[in-house]
């Protein structure tokens, strides 16, 4: 497994790096056929290639994980794979090759594979725009999914999610010399600083939501008042209703300044995952985590988003942080327990065993 792994770290795949994703992808197509005995299908995307495979038969249980990395290319020069101590490190190997590789070996370990399907995109760090529907698609064919992010701490699996999405705020206003005549500008800066404060108040933490103003860019030049502005702002939503007021309110944003206009682009990308999607599977999965040596393996909510969050809006019964124990997901300190990964690809061995034959 080790191998399998420090084979897919050391191909480096970065979002929207077609070429990168095209060479990661082969690693996959030979890892799945040298592994399960059948090679995958490659599909391509604008965003890169994603890979699917199929163990033939009904379909009945879907498996997912994505091979884009959040890491650019060079990374692996300056934090080569390493193992050490139990713990594996590099690019991408928490979030999330390392659960590639379980789902893989998990897989493998099954007598009749017929029903199993493997789906890994290209293009889920950055919103799974070319991959949305076709995982969609898979995931209603076969009814039940099974999500290969990271685990929660100490290895739980991941029950809910809150909805996602990016708003980008473009805020125009007009250049003029800063010194000689400012006030025939429109500072489009203080403009966004006016936005940004009132931005910073939709949350409600009562309600599980967050709006975080995070990335900025303004100007061209110390001694021009800038005539554009534009701020990224990161949302989550626990409930689907919060997700259409905040919508609203970035669509009421007015500006402050006389001279100055809004525009805004984005918006809740991907819908919540409640609790329920997951009811019917976390006893499953709970059952043969013990089987599989792990003891008693908590379910818990989280913040972040997955492609779960699609597959279970679509209805499908969903559980997620299947994939590697470990922490740091897009850090640098990234890493996974390697002692961990027999015991959690046993726990895919006997989840699958139990879905199939229920």
């Amino acid at each position: 497994m080790i191998d399998d792994l420090r084979g897919l770290v050391e191909i480096e795949s970065p979002s929207r790096d077609v070429e990168a994703l095209t060479r990661s992808a082969a690693q996959l197509s030979r890892l799945m056929s040298e592994r399960l005995g059948s090679a995958p299908t490659i599909i391509d995307g604008d965003d890169g290639p994603h890979v699917w495979w199929s163990g033939g038969g009904t379909p009945r249980v879907l498996l997912v994980g994505h091979h884009d990395t959040v890491f650019p290319l060079g990374a692996l020069a300056t934090r080569p794979f390493t193992v050490a101590d139990g713990r594996a490190t590099g690019p991408g190997v928490f979030d999330m090759k390392g659960g590639i590789v379980q789902a893989i070996h998990g897989v493998a370990g099954l007598a009749d594979r017929s029903g199993v399907e493997i789906l890994i995109t290209a293009d889920e760090e950055v919103g799974s725009r070319t991959s949305r529907d076709f995982i969609v698609e898979r995931a209603k064919a076969c009814g039940t999914v099974l999500v290969f992010e990271p685990s929660a701490d100490g290895g739980a699996f991941k029950t809910a999610r809150k909805g996602t999405g990016t708003f980008e705020v473009i805020v125009h206003g007009r250049a003029s010399h800063a010194g000689l005549e400012p006030e025939k500008g429109v500072n489009s800066l203080v403009e966004a600083s006016h936005q940004v404060l009132r931005i910073s108040e939709f949350g409600d933490a009562s309600r599980g939501t967050t709006v975080t103003p995070t990335v900025s860019s303004s100007g061209t030049a110390d001694n021009v008042v800038p005539a554009e502005a534009r701020v990224l702002v990161d949302c989550r939503v626990a409930e689907i209703p919060e997700g259409h007021r905040v919508e609203k309110l970035f669509g009421e944003l007015t500006p402050v300044l006389p001279g100055a206009s809004i525009e805004v682009k984005g918006g809740i990308n991907r819908p919540p995952m409640p609790e329920s999607t997951s009811v019917e599977l976390l006893p499953l999965a709970q059952a043969a985590a013990r089987d599989a040596g792990l003891g008693d393996v908590a379910g818990v909510g989280v913040g972040g988003g997955s492609d779960g969050n699609f597959t279970a809006a679509a209805g499908v019964p969903t559980l997620d942080g299947m994939g590697a124990v470990g922490g740091g997901a897009h850090a640098d300190h990234e890493w996974i327990d390697v002692e961990a990964m027999p015991a959690r690809a046993l726990l895919v061995t006997n989840l699958l065993t139990r879905l199939l034959h229920r």
